[in-house]
């Protein structure tokens, strides 16, 4: 069985190299990130958003459409291979898109199983709350999915999180 794959920037060209994604979603503004040569084209959905959950001046904020593109893209990956998932620091908006991904894959009712097997393979995980607020909104969950985030303990103070392999089975998150 295939896995989703969260990263940093830092580390992308070793996790892809590593691991032979079929899908990579990219979560930044800047540097601009080119497809890697092992990926389809069609299989990089590039969302050009900051970790911010407010305007700020010269900000990208998450909305509702960066999700709902977000959302659609995971729903072509025929999980034979991994999707990679990589924001700047491999800590807030890639995290949060692993577990809105995973919600969407499992269905309601297991947002509070999910969050906790990121916090337990992810302890620095830290997911944007503005691109989860979305995703419960579009998927229905009447805030199952912020409140299970919000709920998932305080998270490993690091500067760069490292690649993680999320199983896709509830039973091994």
């Amino acid at each position: 069985m295939s896995f989703l794959l969260i990263a940093p920037f830092s580390a992308l060209e070793d996790a892809v190299r590593r691991h032979r994604p079929s899908h990579l979603l990219t979560l930044l503004d800047q540097p601009f990130v080119p497809t890697p040569q092992t990926i389809h084209p069609d299989r990089h959905l590039r969302l050009r958003v900051h970790d911010i959950v407010e305007p700020v001046d010269g900000g990208i904020v998450p909305e509702t459409s960066h999700v709902a593109d977000l959302i659609a893209f995971g729903k072509t990956w025929d999980r034979t291979a991994p999707l990679l998932v990589h924001c700047w620091a491999g800590i807030s908006r890639s995290t949060a898109a692993a577990y809105i991904l995973l919600c969407d894959i499992h269905g309601p009712g297991h947002e509070h199983r999910i969050a906790q097997g990121l916090r337990f393979h992810a302890p620095h995980a830290q997911p944007n709350r503005l691109l989860i607020r979305h995703a419960d909104q579009l998927l229905g969950r009447d805030g199952r999915m912020i409140g299970a985030a919000e709920k998932m303990g305080e998270a490993s103070a690091v500067t760069e999180g490292e690649v993680v392999e999320l199983p896709l089975a509830l039973d091994e998150l």
